[in-house]
C-alpha cells in the first residue's frame, strides 16, 4: 500500500521516534508499505529549517529518505487542482498541499495531526 508521510511523521520517525504511535511505526516498517514524501514536506522542512524553527538539515533528510526508503512524490498541478474543494479545517498551507495530494493520490497519510481526520475522503493512519 501506498502511503504519504506528513512532515511531522518524517520528523518523529528520525528524530524522536519515541512519539510514533504504534500504528504508524509498524506502517512505516512493513516492507510491503510504499512509503512516499510529498515535495511540499521537502520545501516545508527547507524553509523551517532556513528561519531557524527547525534543525533538520540537507544530509539529515538524505539520511532520512534513503533509510526508510523513501520515495519523493511530485507536487502536481492535479493536486493543487484539489484545493479548491478543500473546507479550511485547516489553515497551514503545506498540510492543506498535502491533503489535497493524498485526495488526489487516492492515499492515506500518516500524520499525528488530527485536523486531517476533518477531510472527507482522507484515510489517517495513526
Amino acid at each position: 500500500m501506498r502511503l504519504l508521510l506528513d512532515t511531522a511523521t518524517l520528523i518523529y520517525a528520525v528524530q524522536y521516534p519515541e512519539r510514533l504511535s504504534r500504528r504508524a511505526s509498524q506502517a512505516l516498517r512493513n516492507l510491503e508499505n510504499a512509503l512516499e514524501l510529498s515535495a511540499v514536506s521537502v520545501s516545508e522542512i527547507a524553509i523551517k529549517s532556513a528561519y531557524g524553527k527547525l534543525d533538520f538539515s540537507l544530509t539529515t533528510l538524505e539520511r532520512a529518505l534513503g533509510g526508510l526508503d523513501i520515495r519523493i512524490l511530485p507536487y502536481t498541478g492535479e493536486h493543487a487542482v484539489h484545493m479548491f474543494d478543500l473546507p479550511l479545517h485547516h489553515r497551514d498551507p503545506f498540510d492543506r498541499q498535502i491533503i489535497a495530494q493524498a485526495l488526489a493520490e487516492e492515499i492515506p497519510i500518516v500524520t499525528p495531526d488530527e485536523k486531517f481526520r476533518k477531510y472527507d475522503g482522507v484515510t489517517v493512519i495513526w
